[in-house]
């Protein structure tokens, strides 16, 4: 066990390293690129003037902004999760279901979520709720059928071996399916909750008078580059925080992967 840790913590300081190492060369090109006078600054504003808009904005209340846009993504993730972890178990389990929802859930998952944005106003106005939804929409689909995609691929031997036992087929689901997909299911959290802040700046195009996606197109009218920077990086920052928050509950929820 001790050998194994030991292993383990080295693959994991290789892996940092190699993380660190190529934001260095990345922070390295772009210094070189605008320090240099290679580009304008209106096109790429340089680390130290994209550090000093940082500072503005911090100092300014973008802290409000980012609160705001962690409510809405948080919300409208959620609820995505809550409808299409059913629905995409529903769809692993029972070919009915199957053959009924997963030609309508593949379409809408073709449907680009801007698209929904003159229907969500329609119908929900220009408040939270239509922020929300489009963060729904983005997310929904796409999850719906990566749970359903983990649920089938779930290990045939287990399932005919409870159902040699006299396992019921609800009996099945229960016991052996579900506990089997949640590893997968949760991966499929873990992945689409990444996704879902790509959607942040769609979702708080229209009418947003807060927010990160707010702050970025404001900047874009009066052409504040380094301002639009600066949201990009924080929306960066935010996405990998919440990944290492997905990749230490897996191994608090299912530390038997980990041994």
């Amino acid at each position: 066990m001790d050998q194994h840790q030991n292993e383990s913590r080295k693959l994991y300081e290789r892996v940092n390293f190699r993380a660190l190492f190529s934001f260095a060369v990345l922070i390295g090109l772009w210094s070189i690129l605008t320090y240099g006078g290679f580009v304008d600054p209106l096109f790429l504003p340089s680390p130290g003037g994209v550090a000093e808009a940082a500072i503005r904005l911090f100092s300014s209340g973008f802290w409000g902004d980012i609160g705001i846009s962690l409510y809405r993504i948080t919300i409208g993730f959620l609820v995505g999760a809550v409808f299409a972890i059913p629905l995409g178990i529903l769809i692993g389990v029972s070919e009915r279901v199957r053959a009924f929802f997963e030609p309508v859930v593949g379409f809408l998952r073709y449907l680009p979520a801007s698209a929904f944005i003159p229907l969500a106003i329609l119908w929900l106005g220009v408040g939270e709720i239509q922020k929300m939804f489009i963060i729904f929409v983005g997310t929904f689909p796409y999850l719906a059928l990566l749970v359903a995609g983990v649920v089938i691929d779930t290990d045939k031997h287990l399932i005919n071996f409870a159902r040699s036992l006299g396992a019921s087929e609800g009996t099945v689901v229960r016991k052996v399916i579900i506990p089997a997909s949640l590893p997968g299911i949760w991966d499929a959290l873990r992945v689409m909750a990444g996704i879902g802040w790509t959607y942040i700046i769609v979702a708080e195009l229209v009418a947003a008078r807060s927010g990160i996606g707010h702050v970025i197109i404001e900047a874009q009218r009066y052409l504040l580059t380094a301002n639009i920077i600066t949201g990009l990086i924080v929306i960066g920052i935010l996405g990998i925080l919440t990944d290492f928050m997905f990749q230490y509950g897996r191994k608090k929820l299912f530390p038997y992967l980990t041994q």
